[in-house]
Order: C-alpha cells, then structure tokens, then sequence
C-alpha cells in the first residue's frame, strides 16, 4: 500500500513555490541582482503573498539557505557520516553531484559557493548560515576520514582536518573553474584529478 502524502496547505505551498523560484533566480543571477519581481512572475504570486511569508529580500535569501541550499548540500555530503569506507563515499557523492547537477554547475556554478563568495564578506546573515554549511561539511568528512583511518580504510599518515579542507576547496574550485572556463572538458578532469587523490589516501 502507498503511504499517503500530506496535504499542503495553499500558504504552504505559495511559501515553497517562492523559495523554489527564489532559489532559482539567486543561483543565475547573485543575491544581489536577484529580482523579486521576476521572482513573483515565475512563482505566481503577488508581492503582497511574498510579504505574507517573507518580511524582505534578506529573510527570504535566509529562507532559501537554510531550506533548499542546506539540504542540497547534505544530499551529498551526509552519507559520509555513517560510511564505514569514506573515501568510496566521498567519491560516490562527487559523482552524484557531477551526474545530476553537471549542466547547472558549468553555466551558473556552485550556489552554496557563489553565495559565500558574493554575500559573506558584506552580510552576517548570510555568513553564518554558509559558514555553518562549510563547517558541518568538513567536520563531517574529517570525521569520516578518521575512522577510515581506524578502519584500515585510509592511510594512518593522513592529517584528517587538513585533507577535509583540502577535498572541499579542490572540489568547489574544480566547479569554478568549469564555470568561468564554460569548457566540460577541465571540469571533468578537475574531478578526475580529485578523485585521483582520494584514492591515494588509501593504505598501500
């Protein structure tokens, strides 16, 4: 038998349409040029619904963060905090995001790292939030590494917090440079080249 959905109420669903709309517009376009009226145009809705839900531009940034942008961000990352082999599972995820969001990340980029880039030097808001992504991130896969390295899984000689830091930048930037490159080319081998020393972090 299909377990039955709950049914949203229309509030909510005007309030997930307008996130979904927003996030859209900010990962094209910046926070910053994000228009709310192009927001209300592709959500449906009228300002006076925005404002319902949504006191300015900042609190509904706020809301796209901790609602979408969280949460994408966890899709694939969070598997590492149970996974007995992480280096197989941080490779998984890599591929994960490579598969399913490729198209995106070339033409407009990371939109966790487009935000931290753009809103953390000039908004507190903002940096908390993405700097909260960043840490659970990295300590997640420090983590991760940790126990691999207990597990017989990664090399005993791998300074954990270091190489967590390490993944997350080689990887944000690997997107980055497909974005500014516009090229599938050194984005593939960007991640290749990652993955390459993920595998190195194995024992001999």
């Amino acid at each position: 038998m299909t377990a039955l959905r709950p049914t949203l109420r229309q509030p909510d669903v005007t309030r997930t349409r307008l996130l979904e709309c927003a996030f859209e517009e900010i990962h094209q376009r910046g926070f910053r040029s994000a228009s709310l009226d192009s927001i209300l145009l592709k959500a449906g809705v009228t300002k006076g619904a925005l404002y319902h839900h949504f006191s300015n531009k900042a609190a509904l940034g706020y809301a796209v963060v901790d609602e979408l942008l969280r949460p994408l961000m966890e899709h694939y990352w969070l598997p590492l905090a149970e996974a007995q082999d992480p280096i197989a599972s941080a490779i998984a995820g890599i591929k994960k995001r490579r598969d399913r969001l490729k198209a995106n990340l070339l033409a407009y980029g990371c939109p966790f790292n487009n935000l931290a880039q753009e809103m953390s030097p000039i908004d507190e808001g903002f940096r908390t939030r993405l700097q909260g992504i960043l840490d659970d991130w990295r300590h997640t896969l420090a983590a991760a590494l940790e126990r691999g390295k207990e597990n017989g899984t990664v090399r005993t000689d791998v300074n954990t917090p270091a190489a967590a830091i390490f993944i997350i930048s080689a990887l944000e930037g690997v997107i980055g440079m497909g974005k500014a490159s516009q090229s599938s080319v050194l984005y593939e081998q960007g991640l290749r080249g990652l993955v390459e020393y993920l595998e190195r972090l194995r024992p001999d």
